[in-house]
């Protein structure tokens, strides 16, 4: 925070007087990790509260995905592609990194283009890519989808896991479980679907939101206007990452990702199932989706006993208040995904939390 900007902003914020507790939101798993890594979330007085959200894609991924994805590679024995984020997330019995050592054909890639081109060099062997992710990363995977399509790579699939984030604000404020003030609204999946797409929020609930960008002054202005907000009593949606967000979004983006998927009703973990925040691949690209290409029954799927990652996902607790936090659960051995992935609640808590 080393220029006048940040430190005048820094200032400001540790010097907010509240008359009472106030809880925001932040949706996002990477401010999440920033609020902790830049520091901003040290500058906040005693009752000006963050609340953790289901921001993290890997988190909010149910054990059913993983436990199908790694069945179908016991059946069918597919390469498996996938993000390095999701090598250690646990399965109900497993991960892709204990089958790896087994000599399951599990490859980490940077991005789904990159699992085509793996599947375009070897035409002897099924590659399936999978796909977890938001609004940011879908238009990447429905681009890849009608490339294989155009250039006729059969033996590319990918397994769709990507899910909406709109609709999970929208089931954790109908749920009502935890007090909620305010919104911090994610800045890159704003850039795809605009603000426009989160005025839900103040318009039906009564709750006043801020998209935000995310280096420490992003987040210090973001944090100071939704309190504004708040003490005035103004229930209005504010967009303080204009330089990236537009109220339409990338319409572009948009009409590639419903080119190819279409909106399904899907399980996050902690959640259960949320009516239309899922992706379906869209039948005129069936032989794409691996669900379909490699049918399987995958075994009952289990959580891990004394995981509390679901009631994080849904704000009722932070990480410090599960019992596996820093004990038998650690980056190094994570019983959770809220522990395994960069952008988890309890792996920004673990690297950057002092009082860990």
């Amino acid at each position: 925070m080393g220029n006048d900007l940040n430190k005048k902003l820094a200032e400001r914020l540790k010097g907010l007087r509240l008359n009472r507790e106030i809880r925001i939101m932040e949706v996002c798993g990477t401010h999440t990790t920033e609020f902790f890594r830049t520091g901003v979330k040290d500058l906040f007085p005693r009752n000006l509260i963050l609340v953790d959200g289901p921001g993290c894609p890997v988190c909010v991924t149910p054990n059913e995905y993983l436990d199908r994805a790694i069945e179908i590679g016991k059946q069918y024995r597919p390469i498996i592609a996938t993000f390095g984020d999701m090598i250690k997330v646990p399965s109900s019995t497993s991960s892709l990194v204990k089958e790896k050592a087994k000599g399951m054909d599990i490859r980490i890639v940077y991005s789904p283009m990159n699992a085509l081109e793996f599947a375009e060099a070897n035409p002897g062997a099924e590659v399936m890519f999978l796909s977890v992710g938001f609004e940011t990363t879908a238009p990447a995977e429905a681009a890849t989808v009608l490339e294989a399509k155009r250039r006729n790579i059969k033996n590319f699939s990918i397994l769709p896991g990507n899910k909406l984030t709109p609709p999970a604000v929208e089931a954790l404020l109908v749920a009502g479980e935890v007090k909620i003030d305010g919104f911090i609204l994610p800045g890159h999946v704003s850039a795809v679907i605009g603000t426009v797409a989160w005025r839900f929020i103040s318009g039906r609930y009564g709750k006043p939101c801020v998209v935000a960008g995310f280096d420490a002054s992003d987040l210090m202005m973001g944090m100071l206007t939704l309190v504004d907000l708040i003490q005035k009593n103004k229930n209005i949606t504010v967009n303080q990452y204009s330089r990236v967000v537009r109220e339409e979004g990338n319409r572009t983006a948009v009409e590639l990702l419903y080119q190819v998927f279409t909106a399904s009703d899907s399980r996050w973990r902690g959640i259960g199932v949320i009516p239309g925040s899922g992706l379906a691949i869209r039948n005129e690209y069936a032989d794409f989706d691996a669900a379909q290409k490699f049918p399987v029954t995958p075994p009952a799927p289990e959580e891990a006993k004394g995981c509390r990652c679901g009631e994080l996902l849904r704000g009722l607790i932070t990480p410090p208040q599960c019992g596996l936090y820093g004990k038998a659960c650690t980056p190094e051995e994570p019983v959770g995904p809220c522990m395994v992935s960069m952008e988890g609640p309890c792996a920004a808590y673990y690297k950057y939390w002092s009082g860990r």
